[in-house]
């Protein structure tokens, strides 16, 4: 039976979510607070990574977060807000951060990966789309011994779970990529990734759904849900009513603030990451991740991306400069023929990414209120795993079988 569905949320989750519900014959309205042509969805580095099968939840990381917090140039920062909301967070990604969980999430993570990869290049053969894709895989650069021991361990694990990864010497990724000059000691070559160009992918969907009859509401925001005898029948909107038969969240980084109207714990905390787009020709042609620094840099569709840094700070787009200069200054470290100008660092911008506690999405139906659907809390993996998500939330809403096992993406999992 055809449905009348309202999405909180026209970024990829939202946007895969409208294109697969739609594909199965459904009346679908997409709103969203923004004018739909920024935000995470758009800066990110449009990469497709099955290589990163390491929650952001690992051992450490809280203690790195609080340990780099008054230094400006690194590359993941906590800072502290007296909010329950924050503190419960933190408690949250403090307990699930340990081996145990880290290891049980790497087949999840790899699979629902894997999957979303698929769909891509699904897409991608389709006659409606024709947007950048190239499957060249993810060198990881490492300067040090110790950093390139760590992603090492990382790539073996991979292997076991059936990726092919390589180690690799400075002269055999110059092999690779013989139009650019680093100053790496080797990398770890995983196959397994690629890589799109987010702003193309993004517009293209939007043109592909409004031919198709999906209405996209920009500039719109949500101020309330109405629940009726434990069913949602209507939201109210800075412009209108919108009544529907199912609902479906995926309002990123602000997801808590509309959970909260519905009396549900779903904690997440937006994760500020930042772009810097350069126009001039590099000479890169395989995606990378310069290890020490976490800055990743993408060849796009007429330039290439240096993408980076995880602070935790609360929902705002204000920009740190020294981060974006720390990001161009790590990238000149690895390249040594590139040098990014004053210009493309002021031109930089930034997004707010929606992390779980465990490093692992929300994706499912409420229990109370079977009418709505979760989206959300997908952290550095939004732009790999957005087909993935809009396909297992049609598959939800059209009540079939689910193409992989959604238990691990349980929304109600810290609803206590």
């Amino acid at each position: 039976m055809n449905k009348n569905i309202l999405i909180i949320g026209g970024g990829i989750i939202g946007l895969s979510s409208a294109y697969y519900l739609s594909k199965e014959g459904h009346q679908v309205t997409v709103v969203d607070q923004s004018d739909l042509s920024n935000g995470a969805s758009y800066v990110n580095a449009g990469i497709i990574t099955p290589s990163h099968i390491i929650s952001l939840a690992s051992p450490g990381m809280i203690s790195k977060g609080m340990k780099w917090m008054l230094n400006s140039y690194s590359p993941f920062t906590i800072s502290p807000q007296l909010t329950t909301d924050f503190i419960r967070w933190t408690w949250l990604f403090k307990k699930a951060a340990n081996k145990t969980n880290v290891e049980k999430s790497i087949p999840i993570i790899k699979n629902i990966n894997l999957f979303s990869k698929d769909l891509f290049e699904e897409i991608k053969k389709s006659d409606d789309f024709n947007f950048y894709y190239k499957a060249k895989g993810l060198l990881m650069y490492y300067k040090t011994d110790r950093a390139g021991e760590e992603e090492w361990n990382v790539g073996q694990k991979a292997i076991q779970e059936g990726l092919k990864v390589a180690l690799l010497t400075a002269k055999e990724v110059t092999a690779l990529e013989p139009h650019v000059k680093t100053n790496i000691q080797g990398a770890v070559y995983y196959h397994s990734d690629a890589h799109t160009t987010p702003c193309q992918f993004m517009e293209q969907l939007k043109t592909f759904l409004k031919n198709k009859g999906v209405q996209i509401i920009p500039n719109t925001k949500v101020t309330d849900i109405t629940i009726t005898n434990n069913k949602a029948t209507s939201i109210e909107t800075t412009e209108k009513t919108y009544s529907f038969d199912e609902l479906i969240i995926a309002s990123g980084a602000w997801t808590p603030i509309l959970c909260k109207k519905l009396a549900l714990k779903v904690p997440i905390q937006a994760g500020k990451g930042y772009r810097i787009n350069v126009p001039k020709t590099t000479g890169i042609s395989i995606p990378s991740i310069l290890t020490e620094a976490k800055v990743a840099v993408t060849p796009m569709n007429g330039f290439t991306r240096f993408a980076g840094t995880m602070e935790i700070g609360g929902l705002h787009h204000k920009i740190n400069t020294k981060r974006v200069h720390a990001i161009a200054k790590a990238a000149e470290r690895y390249y040594t023929s590139i040098n990014i100008s004053q210009k493309d660092i002021n031109n930089a911008s930034c997004g707010l990414r929606p992390c779980s506690p465990d490093g692992l999405p929300y994706i499912g139906k409420l229990s109370k209120i079977k009418n709505i659907t979760l989206a959300t809390g997908h952290a550095m993996m939004g732009w790999s795993l957005g087909p993935a998500t809009g396909k297992l939330v049609s598959e939800l809403i059209s009540e079939k079988k689910t193409s992989i096992d959604m238990a691990p993406f349980h929304v109600e999992r810290y609803n206590y």
